[in-house]
């Protein structure tokens, strides 16, 4: 039984943790709630796919869980790995001890059954959310993406049963289903095995006037004369013609920190100047930041180009 009890319910309670949702993310969401189901978020960096993750676990109450995904991340730095340095010393102090009836082999197997136990686990992302105590965690597993096929088949396990299976334990089950959030920048094409037992959403860029909600609370030292110039201003950015100039576009999180310079510069008005003075904070490239001239900036800022 999901938390809220409508979608309007849960937009709502995004909102006040200062996320905002369009009707279709907010409904993929209570779905995914709804149904015990993963959630897998596609789209361009910046469009607030970690941000909804960490606003979920505000929202809902619930300890946040992040493994960041990159090339070469192996299971036991996702799932646990053991201590191996206790457990020598566990062994070494376990020789020094008289030996069990019997001789050797007996007090071997005891030691060996000694070193695997429950304080000598290291639990990893993965583990941690399984074994969280009721209601569970919100887990998020970002950018996956960047990790390779042979770790999304081992995923396979959990995002279909939540579940996985350690050799030394046997099979790991969820205490409380984890609320499971994964995010993609699509570097690269995901496995359909691991589509199929998510739900799935791809996250676009907002539309002006979401942007302007987010800018707003994100930045509420920004008068509101400010804050609609820099939603305006990015949201230009992005489309045609303007868009077609740069590798990639500003996202939210852009804006939100475009925003908060703007406040610290003392700025009421933006101006072509400032634009340019403050490139490196929308861009990140600098193909993109030479690109972003101040004509352009100029057509960017005046009334009836941004109206249209």
């Amino acid at each position: 039984m999901t938390a809220f009890p409508t979608i309007d319910a849960l937009t709502a309670a995004l909102q006040e943790v200062g996320y905002f949702a369009d009707r279709r993310l907010a409904t993929a969401v209570f779905l995914a709630l709804k149904l015990q189901r993963p959630l897998l978020l596609e789209g361009e960096p910046g469009v607030g796919k970690t941000e909804l993750a960490k606003a979920l676990g505000k929202a809902l109450q619930r300890q946040l869980i992040r493994l960041q995904c990159y090339d070469g991340l192996e299971q036991r730095e996702a799932l646990y790995e053991w201590n191996y340095a206790a457990q020598l010393l566990h062994m070494r102090a376990a020789e020094l001890r008289a030996p069990t009836p019997g001789g050797g082999q007996g007090s071997t197997s005891d030691i060996e059954r000694e070193v695997y136990q429950d304080r000598y686990l290291i639990r990893r992302p993965l583990l941690q959310a399984l074994q969280a105590p009721a209601p569970g965690a919100v887990l998020l597993i970002d950018e996956v993406d960047r990790a390779d096929e042979p770790f999304e088949a081992f995923l396979l396990e959990y995002l279909g049963e939540y579940q996985v299976s350690i050799p030394e334990m046997g099979t790991v089950k969820a205490i409380s289903p984890p609320v499971t959030i994964l995010t993609s920048n699509r570097t690269r094409e995901l496995n359909d095995a691991v589509k199929r037992r998510c739900l799935y959403h791809w996250l676009d860029y907002p539309e002006r006037e979401r942007e302007l909600a987010i800018v707003r609370a994100q930045v509420p030292q920004a008068s509101s004369a400010l804050s609609a110039q820099v939603a305006a201003f990015v949201d230009k950015l992005r489309r045609s013609p303007f868009g077609n100039a740069f590798q990639r576009a500003p996202g939210i999180a852009e804006s939100v920190e475009w925003a908060k310079a703007l406040v610290a510069l003392d700025t009421l008005m933006i101006d072509p100047e400032v634009v340019m003075d403050t490139a490196g904070i929308l861009f990140k490239q600098r193909e993109d930041v030479t690109a972003l001239t101040q004509e352009m900036a100029a057509l960017l800022l005046e009334p009836d180009v941004v109206d249209s």
